[in-house]
């Protein structure tokens, strides 16, 4: 096998500076590691696109769903995206997983760790962010879904995680 090219080494070494444990798929421009966050734990990838000098951070959890929830769901996360500058948040159906995907274009081979933590960051604070909001829609019993209000849902602020250092501030 080849060895990982200049930008994926690159990316293992901001991660090794943040002291976060990821594994290089052999092969394939791609790491691979897993964070435990507030709410979920964030099964994180980053893969390179040598051509493009670029670097995708997607970040998931699994969050099973009743076919007539699916909507709901998918509401949510249309919602949740009309509100963000950066990213976007999908679900995969065929895995049913939630998903966040945020991508950069670099100017240079060897990308900038302060930019590639930020995106590993924001990636597991969306997905933490944003599962609480699926979690009530995945219970909310089958014959009150037609009830719950998925903009207003969105508001409660009570199930969003604290911001690290925030509790200092109280």
């Amino acid at each position: 096998m080849r060895p990982p090219s200049l930008q994926t080494q690159s990316v293992s070494d901001a991660f090794n500076q943040q002291g976060w444990e990821h594994e290089i798929i052999e092969g394939r421009e791609v790491i691979n590691t897993a964070f435990d966050a507030h709410h979920t734990r964030v099964q994180v990838f980053a893969q390179v696109f040598t051509q493009l000098n670029a670097l995708s951070i997607v970040g998931e959890t699994a969050m099973p769903m009743d076919e007539i929830k699916i909507p709901y769901l998918l509401e949510l996360l249309h919602r949740a995206n009309k509100q963000m500058n950066l990213g976007g948040l999908e679900y995969d159906l065929d895995r049913q997983r939630v998903v966040f995907r945020i991508t950069n274009i670099f100017e240079r081979e060897k990308f900038d760790a302060d930019i590639i933590s930020t995106m590993t960051h924001c990636t597991i604070a969306e997905v933490d962010r944003i599962t609480p909001y699926c979690s009530m829609i995945q219970q909310t019993a089958d014959d009150l879904i037609d009830d719950l209000n998925i903009e207003r849902l969105l508001l409660r602020e009570d199930l969003i995680p604290p911001v690290p250092g925030d509790e200092d501030l109280i």
